[in-house]
């Protein structure tokens, strides 16, 4: 979801403010948690444009002029590909069925207002039918849920576990359970609406009131559609997605969209039962024997449905849109249900303030949460020249207790492309911060489509502007499509640049899946060698990582201009923990394999001559 919340006259976010008050956690931050033996590494795609071949790229195109990929664009020699690009997990974006611009009604699906809809091809985060799957990325959208069915058997199939997307916390404003299973109602549909707030209200209203049509730009670019009048018929009106309570939403609100209720009365006070004092620290099934027998709102009940049958067909986890806007009690009781059916599922969840973390992690059993406020913005900083290097060990150390939950990334379907002259400015200096993200913590590290070739997201689809790949338009994605090369998925027309860039990302990921040590120990040297090594400039930032049986020391230089001379120290600490003896040893770069260098260690402290190019990283391995 693009988190653009503007707060505008007569909108109460209270519901937001209170429904997540933080609990005050009493767990021991030097806990030990246990973790996975191996690092994940998730490739997001945007599942409509990965294999859309068509380059016309009309702004406001419809899918005939600019075309979509299907599922079936997946093909095993896809998935192999990019399993081989040293990946553990595939997301794919987009899957369930969204509102849309496209006339499907010969196959029993209304068609949608375009007033209510972003773009033409829709935002995959206004889910009309949580039952099946979005009918553009079939061939033959009857069976466009067989046609999902067989995109699970062969992701699985080339050793991937795959995610999909649920979003809790709204739904399109047409809503429309066509599919859904026997004894299943719709969302809404045994709803009072005579009044503001009921438990089990699937959404809240604005009683007595008719919804009005929010003052935007001229919806599909002002291209005549029969629905374009004006109106939207809803009534009584709905509070929108973020929280606005007008029957008329700001241009800014998620007016595409309902918020659903979960129990959080309009004060902001909880209307379920609340989790003990002390579940921080209770494993998953014991959250699950609390919800036993509990009276819990009817929208957690359909949630946990819907994520259960998604779970039956074979899909191995999710990623929850803007999850902090729902209580963590519902992820409590959601989460630890499809843990039961699934012990290995993967859930990950978009939460983006930091002092909710650990309420999310332990109290809603998430497995993982994004790093978006903290390092992955003060990454973009430092490439950006407005930063140094230093606060990266703060972070680091204030995450200590939970950076293993922390999922890192620097491309995703919200954010700047990192090759984009507004995020790093070329592919090439987001290099440095790639090594960091993927290699500073045991969490798992996750690439967007198209980052691994350079893709800086330079097209106006429409409704979408340059620097993010468009998610509410029919696109193509240039330097995808040529590593996709007409579907044979070899890189074929990729230039030598883009080839060497994803050979970059196929050695790091690689390594980062089979290293033990990236699994283990992390301190940092940057400390030690900013203030007292000459030629370590600011733009520098070192530390070591290891395990029982590997030793990894790893340097970064963020700049793009400057090559850095310097004497590396390995503090005492450091070399007692190893438990090196004084004497010489051999260290060489993981990465590209050319680089050893001799690591002297003299009265218990280490050193190492350390010559680093603009925008290069070494990771050596003792």
């Amino acid at each position: 979801m693009i988190k653009k919340i503007t707060i505008v006259a007569g909108i109460s976010i209270m519901l937001l403010a209170t429904a997540c008050k933080t609990k005050d956690l009493k767990m021991s931050a030097d806990k030990k948690e246990t973790v996975s033996d191996k690092k994940v590494v998730v490739y997001q795609v945007f599942t409509r444009l990965f294999g859309n071949t068509n380059t016309n790229n009309k702004p406001w195109g419809t899918i005939e002029e600019n075309g979509v990929g299907k599922f079936n664009d997946f093909t095993d020699k896809a998935l192999h590909e990019i399993k081989d690009l040293g990946v553990s997990h595939i997301w794919y974006t987009g899957v369930p069925h969204h509102a849309l611009i496209h006339d499907y009604t010969a196959i029993g699906i209304s068609n949608d207002d375009p007033e209510v809809v972003k773009g033409r091809a829709g935002s995959p985060y206004a889910v009309k039918d949580y039952y099946n799957v979005n009918p553009d990325l079939a061939v033959n959208p009857v069976n466009r849920l067989k046609e999902f069915e067989a995109l699970i058997k062969r992701t699985h199939k080339a050793g991937l576990k795959l995610i999909i997307d649920i979003v809790p916390n709204h739904v399109a404003r047409k809503y429309e359970g066509r599919n859904n299973p026997k004894g299943v109602r719709d969302f809404g549909a045994d709803d009072d609406v005579t009044v503001e707030y009921k438990r089990d209200n699937n959404f809240y209203y604005i009683p007595n009131t008719h919804f009005e049509v929010p003052d935007t730009a001229k919806p599909l670019n002002g291209e005549k559609n029969p629905l374009v009048d004006g109106k939207f018929e809803e009534y009584p009106a709905k509070w929108t997605g973020n929280g606005s309570r007008l029957a008329k939403p700001d241009k800014n609100d998620w007016y595409e969209t309902v918020k659903v209720n979960y129990g959080i009365r309009p004060d902001g006070s909880k209307d379920f039962p609340e989790l003990p004092t002390g579940f921080d620290t209770k494993s998953y099934q014991e959250h699950f024997d609390f919800w036993k027998g509990k009276e819990v709102p009817s929208s957690w009940i359909k949630f946990r449905d819907i994520a259960l049958y998604w779970t039956a067909k074979g899909v191995d986890g999710f990623r929850y849109d803007m999850a902090e806007m729902v209580p963590y009690e519902f992820w409590s009781y959601m989460n630890s249900a499809i843990k039961v059916k699934n012990p290995d599922a993967f859930l990950l969840a978009e939460v983006y303030n930091p002092n909710e973390y650990r309420n999310y992690i332990r109290l809603g059993k998430m497995d993982y949460l994004y790093d978006k406020v903290e390092l992955y913005d003060k990454l973009k900083e430092i490439v950006q020249g407005r930063s140094q290097t230093d606060p990266i060990t703060t972070i680091q150390n204030g995450m200590a207790d939970i950076e293993h939950h922390m999922l890192h990334f620097l491309d995703n379907h919200d954010e700047q492309r990192l090759a984009s002259p507004e995020f790093a400015g070329t592919p090439e200096k987001g290099k440095p911060l790639m090594v960091v993200s993927a290699t500073i913590s045991s969490s798992p590290t996750m690439i967007y489509f198209g980052q691994e070739v350079g893709e800086a997201g330079n097209e106006n689809g429409g409704f979408g502007t340059h620097s993010r790949t468009s998610i509410f338009d029919y696109v193509g994605v240039p330097n995808h499509q040529r590593w996709m090369n007409e579907g044979k998925f070899d890189g074929g027309q990729l230039s030598q640049s883009e080839k060497d860039l994803r050979d970059f990302y196929k050695r790091l990921l690689n390594f980062t899946l089979n290293s033990t040590a990236l699994m283990g120990q992390y301190q940092e040297i940057h400390g030690l060698n900013r203030y007292a090594t000459e030629g370590y400039f600011p733009e520098v930032y070192s530390y070591v990582r290891w395990s029982d049986t590997e030793k990894l020391i790893i340097i970064a230089n963020f700049s793009s201009e400057h090559t850095s001379h310097f004497e590396l120290k390995i503090p005492k600490d450091i070399i007692q923990k190893w438990n090196l003896k004084d004497g010489n040893y051999t260290i060489t770069d993981q990465l590209y394999e050319k680089s050893s260098l001799q690591l002297q260690v003299i009265n218990g402290e280490g050193k190492v001559q350390i010559t680093i190019a603009p925008s290069e990283s070494f990771i050596y391995k003792l």
